[in-house]
């Protein structure tokens, strides 16, 4: 039997990275929906076909096949369009690791519905703009007391935008039962026809994503980003059919969609939710081998944490394939976890507005701190200060050629902001706004954001380097690389530093950090300026808010 993969590629099997950049296609069919023509699909065709497993900290597990989703969904779908959900309607799902979030997605994608995943970390404040902003009729809300608090804050200054309130698991006044509702409706959908067809340029997705500057930006994706990502999940995190892949994500970020439903279903494999309250390595690893997961993939925050425990205790004889993405990997984390459990870690960049788009696939030899080469159907260039190419050695933007069509997979604009838009995608070029520069190989190194470069004595410093080498250091847990403005050199280099439980701030260890630096990378590079703080400004999903130590700095001064 055909697989469903071969459906939608040009071809599955490539000899080398040179031939998969040059020959891997896509093949995008008219009025596209994932819901319809992967999941039911696979109902039909092979309905015990195992799609997700699930399990919490409380012991629970749900193995869900593609029968049982399109069951939940249509049932999901039913239910929402009586609350009078409907085409081009934005619903906001605030729904942890349930597993219902993905009846609802699917659901969404069946009626045509934008979906729109938050993190449940959101407050009154996030909540009433993301309504406001995204005009937000109906929200799905797992049953975390704090978060229902927030919505029901929100509620009163939105009311008459937010018409539905849905939660998970409680009795609460105002909000219905979810699956109390989802169990009265139907579990019958027919695929709209005519105005209510789902069509490829419609949007399926709005993420708020939250930059490190700003307000989130909105990023919209259209019905065929699913395609985009076999990319993705097929072909950098090496996912097989009848496996088990793990993307540590929640539902709320961009990476679940990523690495739990689109790519991994199409290429055969199962998805694996470990729902739990808080992050702890041993458990993760308990359930990731209980489960028999096939493939992983991880920040590298979460691959420190992991070899820090004692992996020889560990039976890894089902992992097969480990990549990571999110920030730069530090070599230090690469090293240690190969010399544990034998398995390269290959990495991975792409953001919110893209899938995949530079990483290290399975034909190329992974270099530690490097995110690999151009994923296809991506014609990257680094391009400088002048918008010209830059040369091998050389810091430049990374930018994406658009001037031919837009590759699958990334982003159709910022919602409601065209401005924002054409600042970022002009002149045949989306500008990624981070900084990179490639080697004689061809492998691209990270550098850092455009606005996070430090100029110092007319050397250009990117944090990521300095970073890598402070977290080496035993007393470093986290830092953060900026530049203070300086009359002699332009800026000079700090080190914005929390410590480890072990070490004690003073003028002696920060003698011994700055000569670590001296030693690890080139003597410039050390910071000059060393503050010791309890933690670091970040955003919602963790990202380092630079510019707000920045900000303080000027303040000071």
């Amino acid at each position: 039997m055909t697989s469903l993969l071969e459906k939608y590629v040009s071809r599955v099997e490539f000899e080398s990275y040179e031939d998969f950049k040059a020959n891997f296609k896509i093949n995008i069919p008219d009025n596209f929906n994932f819901a319809y023509d992967v999941v039911d699909v696979y109902a039909e065709e092979q309905p015990d076909k195992k799609a997700l497993i699930w399990c919490d900290d409380n012991g629970e597990e749900k193995i869900f096949t593609f029968r049982d989703l399109q069951y939940y969904s249509n049932k999901t779908a039913n239910m929402l369009k009586s609350l009078g959900v409907r085409k081009g309607d934005n619903v906001m799902l605030m729904l942890k690791s349930r597993y219902e979030f993905w009846f609802c997605i699917l659901a969404l994608h069946r009626i045509g519905a934008t979906a729109v995943p938050a993190t449940h970390m959101l407050t009154k404040k996030d909540v009433v703009y993301r309504v406001e902003r995204a005009i937000i009729n109906t929200v799905i809300c797992a049953p975390d007391e704090g978060v229902l608090d927030y919505v029901d804050e929100a509620y009163a200054e939105v009311s008459s935008i937010l018409k539905n309130r849905l939660v998970i698991g409680l009795e609460r006044e105002g909000w219905l039962g979810f699956t109390d509702e989802m169990e009265k409706a139907s579990e019958d959908f027919e695929r709209p026809t005519g105005e209510e067809a789902t069509f490829n340029d419609d949007v399926l997705l709005n993420y708020f994503s939250s930059g490190t500057t700003g307000f989130p930006k909105m990023v919209q994706h259209s019905f065929t980003y699913p395609l985009a990502h076999i990319i993705t999940a097929k072909y950098w995190q090496n996912v097989t059919d009848e496996g088990l892949h793990y993307t540590v994500a929640d539902s709320g970020w961009a990476k679940c969609v990523w690495g739990k439903i689109y790519g991994q279903w199409i290429a055969g494999s199962a998805v694996f939710v470990y729902d739990y309250e808080k992050f702890s390595a041993d458990k993760m690893l308990e359930n990731a081998i209980k489960y028999g997961v096939t493939t992983f993939c991880a920040p590298p925050t979460i691959y420190r944490f992991l070899i820090r425990e004692d992996l020889s205790n560990y039976d890894f004889s089902c992992l097969k394939y480990c990549v990571t993405a999110g920030e730069p990997l530090n070599p230090e984390v690469y090293e240690q976890f190969y010399k544990i459990t034998g398995m390269k870690l290959m990495e991975g960049f792409g953001q919110t507005e893209t899938v995949v788009s530079v990483a290290t696939y399975p034909w190329l030899e992974p270099k530690p701190g490097s995110m690999g080469k151009p994923s296809p159907e991506y014609d990257i260039m680094l391009l400088n200060g002048e918008g010209k190419p830059c040369e091998a050695g050389e810091e430049g933007e990374i930018c994406i050629d658009t001037s031919f069509g837009n590759p699958p997979g990334i982003f159709t604009g910022y919602r409601s902001d065209e401005t924002l838009t054409s600042r970022v995608w002009h002149d045949g070029y989306y500008h990624t706004g981070d900084m990179a520069w490639k080697d004689e190989d061809g492998y691209y190194w990270f550098v850092g954001r455009a606005d996070d470069i430090i100029k110092t004595s007319g050397y250009r410093v990117g944090p990521f380097e300095v970073e890598s080498a402070l977290i080496e250091h035993p007393a470093v847990l986290e830092c953060a690389i900026t530049g203070v403005p300086d009359p002699v050199r332009g800026q000079v280099i700090k080190a914005t530093i929390v410590l480890t439980k072990d070490y004690t701030a003073g003028d002696e260890l920060k003698k011994e950090l700055q000569d670590h630096v001296k030693k690890v990378t080139a003597p410039y590079k050390y910071p000059r300026v060393v503050e010791f703080v309890p933690e670091l400004p970040k955003t919602i999903s963790g990202k380092i808010r630079r510019v707000e130590i920045r900000d303080h700095d000027k303040e000071g001064q």
